[in-house]
């Protein structure tokens, strides 16, 4: 059997997927990015932050409003009623590993809550920084893991 998008009828316009007759589960999906800051950005953050606050807070707070707003920036992704979303920074030489956590129970995952999470923490971590690096970027946006729902686990290879 050949595979498809889901997120596609069948003349190719966009669809957002009927979840209706799905029944709910507990879902969660994690997912993280990897920002690469420079030495003089991180030599700041070990030292307290910027101006502008702690980069780090800053970035974890940014990235659980970005989970909740998911469906407003995602054209077909459903809303969602969020269990929790967690948001880590963790400062690794001259970079920064963001981690995401997003837990549900519905119709449908939250993988792009976990990735939307994500990205935005690392935007938000550029915002906070720029002004000592306009350099620093945002690599390897992935999914890790998600759980439930009719696909089952995956785990990222």
């Amino acid at each position: 059997m050949k595979k498809k998008f889901t997120h596609l009828d069948e003349k190719g316009s966009p669809l957002m997927v009927d979840v209706g007759e799905k029944n709910p589960t507990s879902r969660t999906a994690e997912a993280e990015c990897v920002v690469e800051i420079g030495k003089e950005v991180a030599e700041l953050i070990r030292c307290g932050g910027t101006k502008k606050g702690n980069p780090l807070w800053m970035a974890e707070v940014a990235g659980v409003m970005a989970a909740k707003k998911t469906p407003e920036l995602i054209p077909l992704c459903h809303p969602i009623l969020i269990e929790q979303a967690v948001v880590n920074c963790k400062l690794e030489d001259t970079l920064v590993r963001i981690k995401s956590v997003v837990k549900s129970t519905g119709k449908t995952g939250v993988e792009m809550e976990a990735l939307t999470a994500v990205a935005v923490a690392g935007l938000t971590l550029i915002d906070m920084c720029k002004s000592v690096n306009r350099g620093i970027s945002i690599k390897n946006i992935r999914l890790l893991k998600k759980t439930g729902g009719k696909s089952g686990t995956y785990i990222a290879g």
